[in-house]
């Protein structure tokens, strides 16, 4: 149904807070694989996606994943971002009725500080993003990572909500 393709570096936290949000997902067979992208983590962003049961590619930029994803769509997150309750019916209702790629909207409970929110906006990814496997292939050129997808797509809203991954400093 979805792969889930996330792109990191030093993140073992913020990936294990996004990987508990796919759990429900992955047993309702919504979520057919996550693949962890790691950039150069010298942290254990290894053992985390490893522990968790998905497929790791060290030293890769999230078109190497969506290159090995198994299914014709996939979810984009950034580490740290957390998915809200009914998002995979919202999520299954878009890849039934669509064949364009869609954004979540961002959740405004908890909120983040109005500094926060400004920065977090800049980021491509903060919103996420569902998009055909065979559309993501084509936008990843360049260094093919997941913000370089993100920036060169025109994407929906979904009424589904995702709760931001916290600004932090790339280590």
């Amino acid at each position: 149904m979805l792969s889930v393709v996330i792109e990191t570096r030093n993140h073992e936290d913020a990936l294990a807070r996004t990987l508990s949000s796919l759990v429900g997902a992955a047993v309702e067979g919504v979520v057919r694989e996550v693949i962890v992208c790691d950039t150069g983590s010298s942290d254990q962003t290894h053992r985390v996606a490893e522990h968790a049961g998905c497929h790791y590619i060290a030293n890769a930029h999230a078109s190497a994943g969506v290159r090995q994803a198994k299914s014709e769509w996939i979810l984009l997150l950034e580490p740290g971002a957390r998915l809200r309750e009914g998002w995979m019916e919202t999520v299954m209702s878009h890849i039934n009725a669509a064949t364009n790629a869609a954004r979540f909207t961002r959740s405004k409970h908890p909120r983040l500080p109005f500094l926060s929110r400004i920065f977090a906006g800049r980021r491509p990814l903060v919103d996420g993003l569902v998009i055909t496997k065979r559309q993501a292939m084509s936008l990843s050129r360049g260094d093919g990572s997941a913000g370089m997808i993100a920036k060169a797509v025109s994407a929906r809203r979904l009424a589904a909500e995702i709760l931001a991954a916290p600004v932090v400093k790339d280590a």
